[in-house]
């Protein structure tokens, strides 16, 4: 789709997905939990509890690889009736501090794009999560010295951008969001009269799943640095 960014003179990006990987990690470490409790039930049981226990549990924990750890041992209590060894707690907690541990991988072209876009535009980081893994993650990255903002949202809904946006001076016509989540970068961003670049993950969490002919109004790109040909000039 056409979209006019001759306005634009802030871009924010998300972190987990759209600048380095993130849920390939989520869903490995699910893979192992549900082998962790495959005497109680099955695979697609397990995943099936695990996710609606997030869902309950989001409210309370927030996003982020803690929110998971805890729902896993949740999920665990409630599956075994209880019964589940406290070995496999452990090993539970060892799953998520293994993840918090992972090396940072960045995705393909991003601080190519940074370094380019740096020069032209002011950049800001927008993500959700928890605070201090994701401050652990960008320090690991490399990538600080591209942005002059950093925010860790407790959620991305409308008002979240825009209490954000007014608070940091930001016009909203002059603003641009780059996110691989429909739901979470996208369609709020354009509901408060923002621009939006979608760049698709190819793993993409239930939570975060919208159709995409609810969405228009926005570029949709195959890889990141493809916006080097719309911005870069």
């Amino acid at each position: 789709m056409e979209v006019n960014f001759k306005e634009i003179k802030v871009i924010g990006f998300d972190a987990d997905d759209t600048l380095w990987v993130n849920e390939t990690y989520f869903r490995e470490t699910e893979e192992r939990f549900a082998d962790l409790l495959g005497e109680y039930e099955t695979k697609n049981k397990v995943d099936q509890e695990l996710f609606k226990m997030e869902m309950a549990n989001l409210e309370i924990y927030g996003y982020g690889i803690k929110g998971f750890m805890l729902s896993m041992i949740e999920s665990a209590l409630d599956l075994s009736n209880n019964k589940v060894p406290q070995e496999t707690i452990s090993k539970i907690l060892e799953l998520g501090k293994e993840m918090i541990a992972h090396p940072v991988e960045l995705l393909d072209g991003v601080e190519e794009v940074l370094s380019k876009l740096g020069d032209k535009y002011r950049l800001i980081v927008l993500t959700k999560g928890d605070l201090l893994d994701q401050e652990r993650k960008l320090e690991r990255s490399g990538l600080s010295k591209y942005f002059h903002h950093v925010e860790v949202l407790s959620d991305k809904k409308e008002n979240n951008y825009s209490n954000l946006l007014e608070h940091l001076n930001i016009d909203v016509k002059e603003f641009l969001m780059v996110g691989n989540s429909l739901k979470s970068d996208i369609l709020p961003i354009l509901n408060i009269g923002a621009k939006a670049v979608h760049v698709p993950f190819h793993t993409t969490w239930v939570h975060e799943m919208v159709p995409e002919e609810q969405v228009n109004g926005h570029l949709k790109l195959n890889s990141l640095r493809d916006i080097l040909k719309y911005l870069d000039n």
